[in-house]
């Protein structure tokens, strides 16, 4: 797919969009104050073991303590206090939490998934450094290809070319990007990268902890650097400084790119090229409206993300299952789109319009396999389940733009909804029938919205007055213009 970069640059927020045949697929934020942790790498303080999670809780100087499990500790980067363990170690598939790490242990760790939610980052002690064509693995020896060359004698040169640069501290992994790229290339950048874990071993023995002992390459390089396989016919950037930056970076990593960079002084916002300000805003939307006249509706919530196809408007030109046939079909290429461009991750569960044909099924479920092809991010997608659903699942390494740009909602809370105008005023009835039992008063004063006051005083004005009659006491209505609808207050007088 050819695509095209448009780089927005602000002093407090780097925006990447990736356009590809003229739509909005992916976007990409970075707030300073917010920049993401992935790739970083700490020296670590553990704070506490959980045997019983098989984790500990490691101290990197961020607000919430990171998450380090058995699994992702490499016993041969750790030295324990227990010698006797060791033997225990080998004969398990992953090795006791409590024979890895100690409280109060320094690790170098790495992280690997942002902190999310409620949830902080999750980490590694198996390091990685990336450059443009090569990944450094310490303390590992072999040379490894990335699975996305396909061509076994270009798979079978490079390992000959990186093969000799390996040595018994430092393993190389080829990335994608080196397909048909020369041995001059390759060795620049395994050179870079020793000199580069040089510094990172030297500032370990600084026992550097209130920063990062390595932080990866801000937005604007990294997603240069990162978008493989990707035909780019160019990459605008409307900050002077940034475009210069990245000049200067895409001569010595990725000079092929260097010819489509390009300085953008328009006076009409970047963003305001190919839409993107508004798809980005439709982005945010639950409903996405299909073309056809159906639609999908996507709901984010902390276990997983679910997708359910309506056939809306849409009332096909043949028979019934011909028209969910094509609904589906058509809901197939929006979800591959909305997932890529929200960023969603993790387990995500797909309410597809039922279908009784089983090659529809089929076709269904390859046609979405093969829009989620062109995701650069991991997925994998399962048969359709007895009750119809499609189980999948996509690996999430950053927040989803939700996250990025929205917060929770301060009327409903997260809940999605509000309490109705009539429920409100059923709970501020029984509240001062409460009130008066606790506590004598001459009369009292309700303060809430306009729409809640309206409602006591027209539709509910019968209940309020038998109330008054109940209680003996006068009740008086004042609308608080600064209340959400939820909000009230009784007052004694």
């Amino acid at each position: 797919m050819s695509g095209e970069l448009l780089i927005n640059v602000t002093p407090s927020e780097t925006r990447v969009a990736l356009i590809g045949n003229g739509v909005l697929q992916e976007v990409h934020v970075e707030r300073e104050s917010k920049r993401g942790l992935v790739g970083n790498i700490y020296l670590g303080k553990v704070i506490r073991v959980l045997p019983g999670m098989q984790a500990a809780f490691v101290d990197i100087n961020l607000e919430k303590a990171a998450f380090l499990h058995a699994a992702d500790i490499n016993s041969k980067l750790i030295t324990t206090t227990d010698d006797k363990n060791t033997s225990e170690q080998n004969s398990q598939q992953v090795p006791d939490i409590k024979s890895l790490v100690h409280e109060g242990q320094l690790i170098m760790v790495q992280v690997v998934k942002d902190p999310l939610g409620t949830k902080g980052a999750r980490l590694t002690t198996d390091i990685t450094i990336a450059s443009r064509y090569l990944v450094l693995m310490p303390d590992s020896s072999h040379a490894g290809i990335s699975q996305r060359i396909d061509d076994d004698k270009e798979r079978h040169r490079l390992k000959n070319i990186v093969t000799p640069y390996c040595d018994d501290t430092h393993g190389f992994i080829v990335r994608t990007a080196a397909e048909g790229v020369g041995d001059e290339e390759l060795k620049h950048d395994a050179d870079f990268l020793r000199r580069l874990w040089l510094k990172v071993i030297e500032r370990k023995k600084r026992r550097q902890t209130k920063k990062p002992i390595y932080q990866d390459l801000a937005l604007a390089f990294r997603v240069i650097r990162d978008f493989v396989g990707i035909d780019l016919e160019r990459i605008r950037i409307d900050s002077k400084l940034t475009y210069d930056e990245l000049v200067e970076f895409t001569q010595e990593f990725v000079p092929e790119l260097a010819k489509v960079m390009e300085y953008y002084p328009g006076e009409r916002p970047i963003f305001d090229l190919f839409d993107v300000e508004q798809e980005i805003q439709r982005a945010l939307h639950r409903k996405i409206d299909l073309k056809s006249g159906g639609s999908l509706i996507i709901d984010q919530t902390e276990a997983m993300t679910t997708i359910d196809i309506n056939t809306g408007g849409f009332v096909g030109h043949r028979n019934l299952e011909e028209t969910i046939f094509n609904t589906n079909i058509e809901a197939t290429q929006s979800i591959a789109r909305q997932l890529r461009l929200r960023n969603l991750g993790g387990i995500i569960i797909i309410d597809f319009i039922d279908m009784k044909n089983k090659e529809h099924r089929k076709r269904v479920l390859h046609s979405l396999e093969a829009a989620l092809s062109k995701d650069n991010v991991k997925f994998n997608v399962h048969d359709f389940s007895p009750l119809g659903l499609v189980e999948m699942t996509r690996k999430r390494t950053r927040e989803s733009l939700e996250h990025i740009l929205c917060g929770e909602c301060v009327v409903c809370h997260g809940r999605g909804q509000i309490k109705t105008v009539e429920t409100v005023c059923f709970e501020i009835l029984r509240e001062i029938v409460r009130v008066k039992r606790a506590f004598d008063a001459d009369k009292f004063i309700v303060y809430a919205s306009f729409a809640v006051c309206e409602s006591l005083i027209n539709d509910e004005y019968h209940h309020l007055a038998e109330l008054e009659v109940f209680i003996g006491k006068q009740i008086k209505v004042q609308t608080e213009p600064m209340y959400n609808q939820e909000q009230f207050d009784v007052v004694m007088m």
